[in-house]
């Protein structure tokens, strides 16, 4: 509850929840007491389809008290749970702690198991079976949502079985991506490229410099042009892993392939993201976590 701005709405919640027990309780004794007039058969009057007739009876003695029992119930819950507003409970539990604890509990639980792979290099780790059967399940669990089951990634995410590598590919570098993240920003290039038909000219350049199908004609004017891009990019278009500027000279396309794929990169820029992985893995995970990708493309 600490997401509340000012202690009223804290008193606000605290005094529906009260209203509310006591209300039934109330409703209870208000409904026991009262005495609806009956007929001479002992009906209320209430009947439905012909010969079906609601009796003035009270209610049965289990029903109340079960009734009784389940708002005795929810005060104790509110003394020793969060439940009132902003107060903890007594027994001060929370679902961040029990969570942090069962984490803890199970990290105790593995610390031998990794205290092993602790002293392998991420080499050894990437062809020890055991260690890579947990890689696995780490990488099933916490990198497969995005590139994939197979590591083969997808547009927009990268392939980790080639030798493309944005940060590079050496366990170090990875390991340094699985835990710090990253994020990759290209801004919009057309204002510095020049006019529509510039960028049109720097793409048909960008797709030569792989050899890929291209306007030999577009290309040559656009080689002038492409001084813009090579601050990141290289000169000759082959990258900088410091920056995380992709090579343009291979056939690895990460965010697609084409003339206008590339049109659409130069006009409109592209901000990706990888997230940090240090608050969610322990260093020992994130250790054969690294081993289990560089084997990916170190085969």
């Amino acid at each position: 509850m600490s997401d509340f701005t000012s202690g009223f709405w804290s008193y606000y919640i605290s005094a529906i929840t009260l209203i509310g027990i006591v209300g039934c309780m109330v409703l209870l004794w208000r409904t026991g007491k009262a005495r609806v007039s009956a007929s001479s058969d002992e009906s209320t009057g209430h009947v439905w389809d012909g010969d079906l007739r609601e009796m003035n009876n009270p209610l049965p003695r289990w029903w109340v008290w079960l009734f009784v029992m389940s708002v005795i119930f929810s005060l104790a819950y509110l003394v020793l749970y969060p439940g009132l507003g902003s107060f903890a409970g007594n027994l001060g539990w929370s679902s961040s702690g029990q969570y942090e604890a069962e984490v803890a509990k199970a990290q105790a639980a593995e610390a031998p198991l990794y205290a092993k792979f602790a002293a392998m290099t991420p080499e050894e780790i990437s062809r020890d079976p055991q260690a890579k059967q947990i890689g696995e399940r780490l990488f099933m669990n916490n990198c497969a949502q995005c590139h994939g089951s197979d590591a083969r990634g997808s547009k927009g995410f990268p392939n980790l079985t080639d030798g493309d590598w944005l940060h590079g590919g050496s366990p170090d570098k990875i390991k340094e991506t699985i835990t710090l993240g990253r994020i990759g920003q290209m801004p919009p290039m057309a204002a510095a490229v020049g006019n529509s038909e510039d960028v049109k000219n720097v793409a048909n350049y960008v797709l030569s410099l792989s050899g890929s199908p291209h306007d030999s004609l577009r290309a040559a004017l656009g080689k002038p042009k492409f001084s813009a891009c090579g601050a990141c990019h290289g000169a000759n278009g082959a990258g900088n892993q410091a920056l995380g500027a992709p090579n343009l000279s291979d056939n690895t396309w990460l965010h697609g392939y084409g003339e206008s794929a590339i049109i659409a990169m130069v006009n409109q820029g592209k901000v990706n993201q990888m997230p940090a992985q240090a608050g969610k893995l322990t260093e020992a995970q994130i250790h054969v976590l690294t081993g289990y990708v560089w084997g990916f493309s170190n085969k």
